[in-house]
């Protein structure tokens, strides 16, 4: 609820958080707050994310809750929790009722339960207090979780001049007035207008007569993914969440800047996924967490290298005395499975993110066949040559090079089934991008390999 300052150009120094850490020291507070008043609070909090915590409670305590409680918002999660967990309950409340009722309820969602009463119970606000105990009661990931209750909203019957008197008290609410949403007698959303056309138009005009019908929203239990994906593809700055398809009483709204985050956040999850890392983590999290998360498939790495290795041992009789150099090229053609593999999926799953996949699967696997068809040819030429000028056996580069397009195709058709056969399971395709692909896609390839250089090779 506090109002944004003007940001300045910002660069966090070495200097000034010694400059900072100084005036904490020596309890300095006024020049403190002089200093710290020059700046964003989502610059302040990045000063804090340098600070140790003993200094950061300082600063958040000498600061008034209008200022701190942004600051709150935009510090790291850990620190954030860590300073929370240091100040009282009445403390947390004071920085919640300066808080629109999104953030309110995030803030609080990331207190353990018992914590989340005492605050509550401590906010005086009891308005405030309902919508947030609102919000909180939603399934997190859904609109309803994600959604402000600040908004500004006029009745249909409403005049033109008295609906201009009645939402000043409404916008003071609102850091930023997206649209006025127009509701039925029943509360139910029967449209939106902009300022614009609520200023130009003719005082006695009724606000149902200027209000477009065409609004865009979503109910409470839609997926955040959805309405991010839907405010994207109408460039929307805000959407209205509505309690159903069926029953449209307008419940709040939800702002581009918290649909900024989830793709964000969504976007940092897939990365980890795609490298093999599974749970939210970070850099400065425990050794433990860092394990637990990265091992799952690490294991499935070892496993797909035990695979590669029980099917190499079992060609190992037929390629030893008569064709050993094919044990050398192994590594180059679980190298070009795994690639293959993951640049086909990483598009898919990319697509399937943008709700860019059109058509069959089948068309899409063809299309993916005569692309991986035409790179290994071109491919299979260079290495051809290499391996006839290197070895003087044709037949040898024959077997090589044929495999390496056999391997090349069939690596982009299991990159581009596997994340739509998971996306049609709801299963999170970006698991796809990874260890998963690549591990399989070396197992197959190098069979694969094998088969047809004895095939060619006749042996």
């Amino acid at each position: 609820m506090s109002e944004e300052k003007e940001n300045i150009q910002f660069e966090l120094t070495d200097e000034l958080i010694e400059q900072v850490e100084v005036l904490v020291e020596e309890k300095k507070d006024k020049e403190l707050q002089k200093l710290l008043k020059e700046f964003h609070y989502a610059d302040i909090a990045e000063i804090l994310d340098e600070l140790n915590l003993e200094e950061a409670i300082y600063v958040i305590k000498l600061l008034d809750s209008e200022t701190t409680s942004d600051i709150l918002m935009e510090l790291d999660e850990d620190n954030r929790e860590k300073v929370l967990r240091n100040l009282s309950a009445k403390e947390i409340a004071e920085e919640v009722e300066e808080l629109d009722t999104d953030d309110a309820a995030d803030m609080i969602s990331e207190l353990p339960e018992e914590r989340q009463q005492e605050v509550i119970s401590n906010i005086e606000d009891e308005e405030h207090k309902a919508e947030i105990k609102e919000l909180l009661a939603y399934e997190e990931g859904t609109a309803g979780a994600l959604m402000a209750k600040e908004l500004v909203k006029v009745y249909e019957t409403w005049t033109v001049a008295g609906c201009l008197r009645r939402i000043r008290g409404q916008a003071k609410e609102v850091t930023r007035v997206h649209s006025i949403y127009v509701v039925s007698r029943e509360e139910k959303l029967v449209g939106r207008l902009s300022l614009k056309d609520l200023i130009v138009a003719k005082s006695e005009k009724k606000i149902g007569e200027i209000a477009k019908d065409n609004v865009d929203f979503v109910n409470v239990n839609e997926d955040i993914e959805e309405v991010a994906r839907l405010m994207a593809k109408y460039d929307l700055e805000a959407i209205p969440v509505i309690e159903s398809d069926d029953n449209k009483v307008l419940l709040g709204r939800i702002t581009i800047d918290d649909i900024v985050d989830v793709m964000k956040e969504e976007a940092e999850r897939d990365y980890q996924m795609a490298a093999g890392i599974t749970g939210d983590v970070d850099s400065d999290d425990s050794i433990f967490e860092l394990t637990k998360a990265r091992l799952p498939w690490l294991f499935l790495g070892l496993i797909g290298g035990v695979g590669a290795f029980l099917i190499m041992e079992g060609f190992k009789g037929l390629f030893v005395e008569k064709a050993v150099i094919l044990f050398f090229f192994t590594p180059l053609i679980a190298a070009m499975a795994g690639n293959v593999g993951v640049q086909s999926s990483a598009i898919i799953v990319q697509g399937l993110a943008n709700d860019d996949v059109r058509g069959s699967v089948n068309s899409r696997l063809f299309k993916e066949m005569l692309l991986a068809a035409l790179n290994g040819f071109v491919l299979a030429i260079f290495l051809f040559l290499f391996v006839y000028l290197f070895e003087g056996r044709l037949d040898l580069a024959l077997a090589i090079s044929v495999s390496l397009v056999a391997v090349i195709i069939v690596a982009g058709l299991i990159g581009t089934f596997v994340p739509l056969f998971l996306n049609k399971r709801g299963i999170d395709p970006a698991i796809a991008t990874g260890p998963f692909i690549t591990t399989s896609n070396d197992i197959l390839g190098i069979l694969l390999y094998f088969w047809i250089a004895k095939l060619i090779l006749g042996i």
